[in-house]
């Protein structure tokens, strides 16, 4: 496999969700054997969770894809040391989890996200269809999705992954606990803190924010 030829596949994502870990698991173990098909499968079911998360930790839809291509290039460097010792999505938000940091703080400061950014969410946003929609209510509903994105990169790094991986990955706390090398107390108040850091930013907002 040549690194710079790496491009994510075209087909249509598969849900993480949708696919078990024993599966997960499967894929890895024949990728530990050399199997590109198995490697393939693999990018095809994670890409968009590994491109949404980095996508909005580090502020751009470039970025994300420039870490998660270093993120799955590193599982294929890795696989002829892989152990399944943990969940196969631990093991991977793990290897993220530092690219991404690593990347963070090579800048040296935070980026805040542009507007005019593209953004690639692991699956898309709960929103009514635009056609049934009244341009007003879509307007709204379009900037307070903007201010939650800001609000979310304003967090510190811990911060920021553990609730992006919370709203948007809907990550157990267990495997939370295990990505970010915490205690399971030391994550609830983490999270808690975050959350009373996005009302702060939210305040305007909060009354259109779903409970």
């Amino acid at each position: 496999m040549l690194e710079s030829d790496w491009t994510p596949p075209v087909e249509p994502p598969i849900a993480e969700g949708e696919v078990s870990d024993e599966e997960n698991v499967r894929l890895m173990l024949r990728v530990k054997e050399g199997d590109e098909s198995a490697f393939a499968r693999l990018v095809e079911i994670h890409q968009n969770a590994v491109i949404g998360t980095a996508t909005r930790m580090l502020g751009n839809a470039e970025d994300g894809h420039d870490v998660a291509q270093m993120v799955f290039l590193r599982v294929w460097k890795s696989a002829s040391r892989y152990e399944p010792t943990a969940k196969f999505t631990t093991w991977l938000y793990t290897i993220m989890r530092n690219l991404v940091f690593n990347e963070m703080r090579r800048r040296g400061r935070k980026r805040e996200i542009s507007l005019d950014e593209p953004t690639l969410d692991d699956q898309p946003r709960d929103l009514p269809d635009n056609a049934t929609v009244a341009p007003d209510v879509r307007s709204q509903q379009e900037e307070l999705e903007a201010a939650i994105d800001a609000a979310i990169a304003a967090l510190p790094e811990k911060q920021r992954l553990a609730v992006i991986m919370r709203r948007y990955q809907e990550t157990p706390y267990e495997e939370l606990c295990e990505v970010l090398g915490m205690s399971l107390p030391a994550v609830k108040s983490l999270l808690f803190r975050a959350r009373a850091e996005l009302r702060k930013h939210l305040q305007a907002h909060l009354e259109d924010e779903p409970g």
